[in-house]
């Protein structure tokens, strides 16, 4: 099965983490972190740099490595590297995606999640809770 090795970014704002909608494609509709496919030499955060720049038009900072999802689809198996971050400079000017959400924490699964993103979101949910703890 081929391997498709990608990026994405968890962007963080006030307190929001932005969703987005896919526009295309066999997962059109569903709901993923904005990112994309690593180029050849490329690393997994600057892979997230250059996607966010050329779909949403935005400079972004602050990169952690959240967690690496491992999941198979059934024509693929996807590597996704996952990144939190924040806007550095910029206003949002998607290209990609059929719709943007920014959801609060509470809100987090009032969309549906590619089955991925499920796992992203699971892990960020952990982070979340971990960092409210005195």
């Amino acid at each position: 099965m081929k391997t498709i090795h990608v990026a994405a970014a968890i962007i963080i704002r006030d307190g929001e983490i932005l969703a987005a909608q896919r526009g295309y494609g066999e997962f059109k509709d569903g709901w993923e972190f904005p990112g994309g496919k690593l180029e050849d030499g490329e690393t997994g955060a600057e892979a997230c740099v250059r996607e966010i720049h050329e779909e949403l038009r935005v400079e972004i900072t602050d990169l952690e490595h959240l967690c690496t999802v491992e999941h198979d689809y059934d024509a693929f198996h996807l590597s996704m590297e996952c990144f939190t971050c924040s806007i550095a400079s910029g206003t949002i000017n998607d290209s990609e995606h059929e719709n943007l959400r920014w959801l609060t924490r509470d809100a987090l699964w009032s969309v549906d999640w590619l089955p991925a993103d499920i796992k992203v979101v699971n892990e960020l949910e952990r982070k979340l809770d971990l960092a409210r703890r005195p």
